[in-house]
């Protein structure tokens, strides 16, 4: 019975679910840092006092605070803007940075077995790893209008 609890402790993907909390943990604290010790300073700057927690109304003697509403929405859009601008934008350019280029524009033909496109002068597929026979050679009439086309 333990040592089910211990390979169930020790597989990986729960493992990399427990890192990744930790570091989303540590994570929300920095951004919550920059936003509330540099962004909301600047915005207070620009537009004066960046608190709307005294805002109210007051229906039949109930009094409605939906000024905290305003300033849970401004942090939600700060933090969200944050993450996009200074995490998820500069992610995004190093993976495009590091992509392959993309493939040549290479004739296919589909596979017989599982039907995926190959090359055609492959003689096994990538995808299934089924044999594949030679493929025909094309018809003289289109040999010679490939190699009239200059594309």
């Amino acid at each position: 019975m333990l040592s089910g609890f211990k390979n169930f402790v020790l597989r990986g993907n729960l493992v990399d679910l427990a890192v990744a909390v930790v570091i989303g943990t540590a994570f929300t604290a920095v951004v919550t840092a920059f936003v509330v010790n540099i962004v909301t300073p600047i915005l207070a700057a620009i537009g004066g006092k960046p608190d709307f927690s005294d805002l109210t109304f007051t229906i039949n003697g109930s009094e409605f605070g939906y000024g905290a509403f305003i300033n849970a929405l401004i942090a939600f859009l700060i933090i969200a803007a944050v993450v996009f601008f200074f995490v998820i934008k500069p992610v995004n350019l190093l993976m495009a940075r590091f992509q392959p280029a993309p493939a040549v524009d290479v004739k296919t033909r589909a596979c017989p077995e599982c039907l995926s496109d190959i090359p055609i002068p492959a003689t096994r597929c990538a995808f299934c790893t089924a044999r594949v026979p030679a493929a025909p050679p094309p018809p003289p009439a289109a040999a010679a209008a490939a190699a009239a086309d200059p594309a």
